[in-house]
């Protein structure tokens, strides 16, 4: 599997899983790791595309599967970076919102927290308070017709400087903020971007309300987690994917009770593992730590949540009650209110008892 093509994560082969892909299919669930320019369906890739020629993306759906395969990481980045270049104008934010957001309420995803980059957006000419409105107006409508509430991270894109400037000033501008945000990321290349030099951004973030879920171990040492950590005052970790070469670390999440947003489809699909076997999260759970299962950029892998689902259940040995106890975690580590995570617990726990009584 390369990344850009779905197959069935019980046996291997292409098509659909077996019973339990049936019961992922109808699972309640939350997501936490997920990119809003990288949740663009092929379909409004190629739209945009359309819209906007020149960028060097396809217009062509069928001819974008190639063009999201990635030799590398810093590969990658250069494509996720032209299709960022396609959203501009809020017409093109609110539309990619809004079909995101029913590709979610498909899977049944009654929880997402979407990670936003404003500044890319911003740079390129879109007035600020109109990108705000553009995001508002689709979680509105996202909850509203497909029963999909939405939270977002505004994330800096892995550079200090005026891009963290400004991400900084868009996330804590009371004037400006959206009612939707809830937390601060930090996306972008980690070789050779330590986390430290973020610190005063986060400081900021922090003291203004948000919840810190930066990036860190995805494609460098145990020693970026450990920043986000100390520097950062991270409640969560994006990916952590290395923090399994240090037992201290491991101890140290498992004892904190910090989260890791493991993404494995997106980690195979950007080589930062080999193979799916050879993925660390069963290494993650041995250890106690906590784990979520999300899809990062679905469309650019080839995946989506009910998939990552499926590979955890087989990397795991999942059966119906821990796939539900997946869901749970997600729901318990998210930053959603305690009603509303109550009542899709809820509903989990009413769907696994259905399921067992069939």
């Amino acid at each position: 599997m390369d990344g850009t093509e779905k197959r069935d994560p019980f046996t291997g082969d292409e098509g659909p899983g077996r019973d339990l892909g049936a019961f992922i299919a109808g699972l309640p669930k939350a997501e936490l790791h997920v990119h809003h320019v990288g949740s663009a369906s092929p379909r409004i890739v190629a739209e945009l595309a359309a819209r906007h020629p020149g960028a060097g993306v396809p217009a062509d759906p069928e001819a974008l599967a190639g063009y999201f395969t990635f030799r590398d990481f810093a590969h990658f980045i250069d494509v996720y970076v032209a299709v960022a270049g396609l959203v501009r104008t809020p017409e093109d934010v609110r539309l990619l919102t809004y079909e995101a957001a029913r590709d979610m309420g498909r899977q049944n995803v009654r929880y997402a927290e979407l990670t936003v980059t404003p500044y890319t957006s911003v740079r390129r000419g879109i007035d600020e308070r109109a990108f705000m409105d553009a995001i508002e107006d689709a979680r509105s409508a996202a909850e509203k017709e497909f029963g999909v509430i939405l939270r977002w991270c505004f994330d800096i894109p892995g550079r200090p400087g005026v891009y963290a400037e400004q991400t900084t000033r868009l996330a804590t501008d009371d004037r400006i903020r959206p009612e939707g945000l809830v937390s601060f990321g930090l996306g972008g290349p980690e070789t050779g971007v330590s986390r430290r030099q973020f610190k005063p951004y986060f400081d900021r973030a922090v003291a203004a309300g948000l919840r810190s879920v930066p990036h860190a171990g995805e494609t460098t040492g145990p020693e970026a987690v450990w920043e986000a950590l100390r520097d950062l005052g991270a409640e969560r970790i994006g990916h952590g994917t290395h923090a399994v070469r240090d037992p201290e670390l491991l101890a140290y999440l498992a004892e904190h009770g910090i989260p890791l947003e493991v993404c494995p489809t997106s980690n195979l699909a950007t080589r930062t593992v080999r193979t799916l076997d050879a993925h660390p999260l069963g290494e993650f759970v041995r250890a106690g730590v906590r784990v979520t299962v999300n899809s990062d950029d679905p469309p650019m892998f080839g995946t989506d949540l009910n998939n990552e689902y499926a590979v955890a259940a087989r990397l795991l040995g999942l059966d119906e009650a821990g796939l539900a106890d997946l869901a749970r975690n997600a729901v318990r580590a998210s930053f959603l209110d305690d009603a509303g995570k109550q009542r899709i617990v809820a509903e989990i726990d009413a769907y696994a008892a259905a399921g067992r009584r069939s």
